[in-house]
């Protein structure tokens, strides 16, 4: 009788263990934090939001729709700011993005000296696999290839699809 109570307090003590451990498990990032992570992780980190910065949503309206096996997905929002990945046939080809620069005026030091052009706005490569546009010398739209398939003419190709006239009368 008394292996039999030593057995339960040790049955009782174990489920209790496996309960009391189960339950201080860290979760997985919900896929807002798994964006908000990736976005610190390539480089928009500890960036002030000007007071001004135009509302992230107002940028929505500006990206290129999906179209045929080309979907773009919204990933993140802030003032002054919005990302979507863009994917064709589920695979990332590539990071799309508008910045307000009213937050960071030094963003458009790039562009002083830019030759080429997209749609008439100043355009320059920022290293090996991204491309941007400056738009009414304040919105920085920008295509980051995570697809080495992705190359400069297809970031040119997208950010034309962008409506950057429309952009360029935001105040």
């Amino acid at each position: 009788m008394k292996n039999k109570k030593i057995s339960s307090f040790i049955i009782s003590f174990c489920l209790f263990s496996l309960l009391l451990l189960s339950s201080c498990t860290p979760q997985p990032p919900s896929r807002f934090e798994g964006a908000q992570q990736e976005s610190i992780s390539a480089g928009n980190k500890n960036t002030a939001v000007d007071k001004n910065a135009v509302k992230g949503a107002t940028f929505n309206q500006f990206f290129p729709s999906n179209s045929g096996e080309y979907e773009r997905i919204f990933t993140q929002e802030k003032g002054g700011f919005v990302q979507a990945k863009l994917k064709k046939n589920g695979e990332d080809l590539a990071t799309l993005a508008i910045f307000d620069t009213i937050s960071n005026p030094s963003a458009k030091d790039d562009f002083k000296n830019s030759t080429d052009k997209i749609n008439g706005f100043p355009a320059v490569q920022k290293g090996s696999n991204s491309t941007a546009v400056l738009v009414g010398d304040r919105y920085q739209v920008s295509i980051r290839s995570s697809n080495n398939d992705f190359g400069i003419e297809e970031r040119k190709e997208w950010l034309s699809k962008f409506d950057l006239n429309s952009l360029s009368k935001v105040k």
